[in-house]
């Protein structure tokens, strides 16, 4: 069974291309694992609002589980701790008609 994620992401202070890379680079980590990018979106980050948004999908628990322990993300989090301030990560079901096929 496949599983999808809203993830929520700040930025620390003046370290957004930072946080923008570091994903760019993870998340072409998740797509090896099969996950599917369904959607990337940013606000200003401003008024403690997230600065991305992310909406995921895994074919299965175990290859969301194997993304996040690929030792190439592992490898990256020092880069993580510098330019992310916060992570939220949501568990969520995808309803028809929301750009999910």
């Amino acid at each position: 069974m496949s599983v999808a994620l809203c993830v929520l992401l700040w930025a620390n202070p003046g370290t957004e291309d930072g946080l923008i890379a570091y994903e760019d680079r993870v998340l072409g980590i998740a797509v090896e694992h099969g996950g599917v990018v369904l959607q990337r979106a940013r606000s200003s980050g401003s008024d403690r609002q997230p600065l991305e948004i992310q909406t995921l999908r895994f074919p299965s628990a175990a290859a969301l589980e194997a993304f996040m322990t690929d030792g190439r993300r592992q490898a990256l989090a020092g880069e993580r701790d510098r330019v992310i301030a916060r992570t939220e990560v949501i568990e969520v079901d995808l309803v028809p008609g929301s750009g999910e096929d």
